[in-house]
């Protein structure tokens, strides 16, 4: 009976690592559609006409903000990628030139090929494709995004990879701490006091 038992476990525990791989590796429903080129360069004309609204001199106790939808910052992340430079690529796609969103990220950081963003009420949602072991995986990050001394914080709410969900608990602690070591590059720029997400929008403010 305890060799049947056995047999029973072990087939259950490769069935459950089975599906698991499975969800991993497949693809999960993109958080934002892909924008066509046209649009593309059309929403990172008015990402950039914003950003230059929000460097502008301000009066003396005077507040300003602006405000990004999901498109204008996807586009600005594919113009920052140089996506544009292909006709057939969009907003976050790859280029087909082999070139990938890592930029000048050094040796040991995840090699992104696509990266997207949207917003919901005040969730920000993240998704980016990667190579884990050899594979190419979908990774989906959610959470509440603000600023504290300067810097941009994420308080993630939902974590995948593939259509699998990882319990943020597990794996926040990580995270928090891979954020600390790239602190550098949450910074805000001086022009910025702050950053939310609200209505589904993003919100910079001076």
């Amino acid at each position: 009976m305890k060799i049947k038992i056995d047999r029973v476990i072990s087939i259950a525990t490769l069935t459950v690592a089975v599906a698991a791989l499975v969800l991993v590796l497949r693809r999960p429903q993109p958080v934002a559609p892909q924008l066509p080129p046209a649009d593309v360069v059309a929403n990172a004309q008015s990402y950039q006409n914003k950003i230059e609204q929000l460097e502008q001199p301000k009066s003396l106790g005077q507040s300003r903000e602006v405000r990004l939808n999901a498109q204008e910052v996807n586009a600005a992340i594919a113009q920052a990628a140089g996506a544009l430079s292909g006709s057939s690529t969009g907003p976050t796609g790859s280029s087909g030139s082999g070139k990938d969103l890592s930029g000048d990220l050094g040796a040991g950081e995840p090699d992104i090929k696509d990266y997207r963003v949207n917003f919901e009420g005040d969730v920000a949602k993240g998704q980016f494709l990667t190579r884990v072991a050899g594979k190419d995986v979908w990774v989906t990050l959610e959470g509440h995004l603000s600023s504290k001394d300067g810097y941009a914080t994420l308080e993630p709410t939902k974590i995948k990879v593939g259509d699998l969900e990882i319990p943020v608990s597990l794996v926040n602690d990580q995270l928090q701490k891979r954020l600390m070591e790239q602190r550098d590059r949450l910074k805000l720029p001086e022009s910025v006091s702050g950053i939310k997400v609200e209505n589904g929008e993003i919100v910079l403010s001076k």
